[in-house]
């Protein structure tokens, strides 16, 4: 029977408080100096990063940043070996860098980007080419040409268009399914071909409603997870959008942990909850047969391991600037269970790290 049976009856959510006194920290170790960069190339803030079936390294970095001080571009896709030697820039200059978001790697080892700022995803062929792209960039001779705005309520989608995309995932079908984010706050899906199929999702903090939906992953069921970051919780959908179920993350924290940047909150929040603790920034689910998930929050600047029913297995990483600390993490590429890569905006960098969970935090032991 699926796991989807175990779900809220009502479309509430589950809350893991009743297991948070025990939720164990995960030991772990940061790789140093992962990337080789040649000299005279920097990354900028690590909006995403992505593993190919031959374990080469993909980041997507708001480098090679070009332009006014408002409104520059700020977007670079690099490819490292698994040693992390750098091989090649892929498309450079490529008219839809604009805002770097996120990177991922398709089973037959396509490379898909969205790019927040060109309101655009791109899939190229392992080679680098071109091979689809979605959404459009709006004309830079347009006189209404400017930042989009964020009227309360929004404007209404438009088909085959995004408004600040930020991410895609797929299912066994090779169906893609891609969130439409900080503005329009849904998901479309994708066939195949290219072909829009449908969307799903508004404003709204209710069950199939989303307060920018951040991160997408889908397990080997094709169940669709939805990092609903300002809501924080993460929701899950069948590959039609029919909501099953919510997680929330609830583990307890110092109360003395500062942000990685800016104030403390002030905790509750009001509003979108952002920088709220367990608020899944980004989310990943590691290669089957033992599917497990792993997410990231702003504040405190940790990791958490959770099973894909929503029980939180482990914790790891704090805030801070040092390995094996964080600066919002901003995607995970989860490889296998003990092996994780983190893309830092505030740090501007790609961690490697490398877990070493007790037998208690490993499913079926």
């Amino acid at each position: 029977m699926r796991r989807t049976v175990l779900a809220l009856v009502l479309g509430l959510g589950t809350s893991m408080s009743a297991q948070r006194a025990g939720v164990p920290k995960i030991p772990f170790q940061s790789v140093p100096d992962f990337l080789k960069l040649p000299p005279d190339l920097y990354l900028g803030e690590v909006a995403g990063v992505a593993v190919s079936s031959k374990k080469h390294v993909f980041v997507f970095s708001r480098g090679n940043s070009t332009g006014p001080a408002y409104g520059a571009s700020g977007a670079q896709l690099l490819e490292f070996a698994a040693d992390g030697k750098f091989i090649r820039e892929i498309g450079h200059n490529l008219y839809a860098w604009s805002f770097a978001h996120s990177v991922k790697i398709d089973k037959d080892d396509n490379i898909w980007v969205a790019d927040k700022g060109s309101d655009m995803v791109i899939k190229f062929t392992p080679e680098g080419r071109v091979a689809m792209v979605f959404g459009r960039k709006q004309e830079a001779s347009d006189e209404g040409t400017a930042p989009l705005k964020h009227p309360r309520p929004p404007l209404p989608p438009v088909d085959g268009m995004f408004r600040q995309v930020t991410d895609m995932a797929w299912d066994a079908a090779g169906n893609t399914y891609i969130s439409d984010g900080y503005i329009n706050s849904r998901i479309a899906k994708i066939d195949k071909n290219g072909a829009w199929l449908k969307s799903w999702g508004e404003p709204g903090d209710q069950p199939g409603q989303f307060s920018t939906p951040h991160s997408l992953a889908v397990d080997a069921e094709g169940d669709v997870y939805v990092a609903d970051r300002g809501n924080r919780r993460i929701q899950v959908f069948d590959g039609d959008g029919k909501f099953l179920r919510q997680m929330t993350i609830d583990v307890p924290f110092d109360s003395d942990a500062r942000p990685a940047i800016g104030n403390k909150p002030s905790l509750p929040l009001t509003g979108p909850q952002t920088m709220a603790p367990g608020a899944p920034w980004a989310i990943c689910i590691t290669p089957p047969p033992n599917q497990v998930l792993y997410s990231s929050d702003g504040y405190p600047g940790r990791l958490y391991k959770l099973t894909l029913d929503g029980k939180v297995l482990g914790v790891l990483g704090e805030s801070g600037k040092q390995p094996g600390q964080f600066g919002w993490i901003h995607e995970i590429a989860c490889p296998s269970e003990n092996e994780l890569y983190v893309a830092e905006l505030l740090n501007w960098r790609v961690q490697k790290l490398i877990l070493k969970p007790s037998r208690e935090n490993i499913p079926g032991q």
